[in-house]
């Protein structure tokens, strides 16, 4: 045990010379000089090695306080499209981006993040009601040591289920690679807190995927007569993009997730960007909301298949068509103003092109459920979590996420 430094007795800066008879005056001089000298080097030596050793052992225990902090708080890992991106895209050469205000203008910085809202996004909000900081993008170089405890967000804006949407955007970590990613993140923190435990924790974590909206409004309905659409009929396509969700879920149970909240898509064709393109009277478009009404239930229906498999209740299906669905269409319910005209944006409905320092941007956010041409509010992100957290049957199946987490806390005491 180190003794506290106030209580250590402070060496004198000289001893006392003994002068026998034999020497010279100028050798006691000499002699009396190097003493003293080596007394001071040897004080200085000593104070330094003792302030380097209370140093590394406050170092120390801030780190095992924060480990301690970490341990405590669930892991959370993020895959997904923009929805959930935390901000992977800004160390991408990709024009699928949000690194410019007006994006971030209601974050606590006030600075854009790469997040696709004017402050904070769903994984922000699901971190907040869990107790931990905000899971660090996996692409940013602060994501290493003890942050690896918190988790990590893999998600990359304009990503879809099949490796051909997003294909505008060029670089961008499709889903495959997201799952890659995160067995290379297991590999990291195995480094840092050891294999078993390494496992455990990833075991333990909460997950959360968004995935499916771009493969229909960036792929599927992209452009007339886009490969896709010649390829399948609606329903056809529908079926292939399922399977290849369902080999995605498949995986991320192999790498060791069990607890993972999957979102379908929401109302497709209420999103000011559509209703831009495609609606003349402001009402959905149909065929949007016709390609979510035949994908969503076969979301479920592939969840229930693969819970069915491994025997327990792992995925857990988020209804976020209805959590979406409830605000725009009784806005004013909410204490929204419109879900039709996006806050920041330009041409109808604010929704044609991006949200860029030259767009129209509305002074209250929270009186908007759409951010920009596609993305809601962090206000309308909060509501959304409140149902993941809270919701009936009819949003969150089998159970909500307190629920889960309320049996998890009794099972792991």
């Amino acid at each position: 045990m180190v003794a506290p430094v106030n209580s250590m007795r402070t060496p004198p800066l000289y001893k006392s010379t003994y002068i026998t008879h034999s020497h010279s005056p100028s050798a006691l001089h000499v002699n009396a000089t190097k003493q003293q000298h080596s007394s001071i080097g040897s004080y200085y030596r000593m104070t330094s090695s003792l302030f380097l050793n209370i140093s590394y052992l406050i170092a120390l225990l801030s780190l095992a306080i924060f480990s301690r902090q970490c341990e405590g708080a669930r892991a959370f890992f993020v895959f997904g499209d923009s929805l959930v991106d935390n901000g992977n895209n800004n160390f991408l050469m990709t024009t699928a981006r949000a690194d410019s205000l007006p994006y971030g203008i209601d974050y606590p910085t006030h600075r854009p993040t790469g997040r696709f809202s004017n402050g904070l996004n769903i994984p922000d909000i699901i971190s907040e009601h869990i107790g931990s900081e905000p899971t660090l993008p996996y692409l940013d170089p602060e994501l290493q040591g003890d942050k690896l405890l918190v988790g990590a967000n893999f998600a990359s804006a304009g990503v879809g289920v099949l490796n051909d949407t997003g294909i505008q955007f060029v670089n961008i970590i499709r889903i495959g690679d997201q799952l890659r990613y995160f067995q290379q993140y297991q590999q990291r923190l195995s480094q840092l807190i050891g294999a078993e435990q390494a496992t455990q924790r990833v075991n333990q974590a909460l997950v959360l995927i968004t995935l499916g909206g771009n493969d229909f409004v960036n792929n599927y309905y992209l452009v007339p007569y886009s490969f896709r659409s010649r390829q399948f009929a609606l329903p056809d396509y529908v079926k292939y993009v399922i399977s290849e969700y369902k080999q995605v879920l498949g995986r991320l149970y192999q790498l060791g997730a069990r607890r993972v909240i999957v979102t379908g898509t929401g109302p497709l064709g209420c999103v000011p960007a559509e209703l831009a393109l495609r609606s003349r009277d402001g009402n959905c478009d149909m065929e949007l909301m016709r390609a979510a009404s035949l994908f969503n239930p076969q979301l479920v229906q592939i969840i229930n298949e693969l819970n069915s498999e491994v025997g327990a209740d792992v995925f857990v299906a988020a209804n976020a068509y209805q959590m979406h669905f409830d605000y725009i269409s009784n806005p004013q319910a909410f204490g929204f103003v419109t879900a039709k005209v996006a806050c920041c944006g330009q041409g109808p409905y604010n929704g044609v092109g991006l949200c860029t320092p030259a767009s129209n941007v509305c002074p209250d956010r929270n009186a908007y459920a759409f951010w920009d041409p596609f993305h809601p509010t962090e206000k309308a992100n909060r509501l959304i979590v409140s149902q993941i957290f809270s919701g009936s049957t009819d949003y969150m199946h089998p159970m909500n996420l307190s629920t889960i987490l309320a049996v998890e806390e009794m099972k792991f005491k």
